[in-house]
């Protein structure tokens, strides 16, 4: 006797595989020349733009009696 319920997950499975494969497929599209300077754009960068992110970097290094090791921890005086 044939188990149609069987059948049906099997065929459901080959289907899901099959789909799987043709969705992992297809690749985007290389940014075109004349596209780069949109995504060079200062408006699109992440973080803050320059002049603020030179104030931020004066006042954090006045507080921290110290330069560079902004990105980093540890640097100042130590005297907590």
């Amino acid at each position: 006797m044939i188990n149609h319920r069987l059948i049906i997950r099997w065929i459901a499975s080959i289907i899901i595989s099959l789909q799987c494969l043709v969705s992992c497929a297809h690749l985007p599209a290389p940014v075109a020349i004349w596209e780069r300077q949109f995504i060079a754009d200062p408006e699109i960068q992440l973080g803050q733009p320059r002049l603020e992110q030179g104030f931020s970097d004066h006042i954090y290094f006045s507080k921290e009696a110290s330069t560079g090791g902004s990105s980093i921890g540890g640097g100042g005086c130590g005297c907590n």
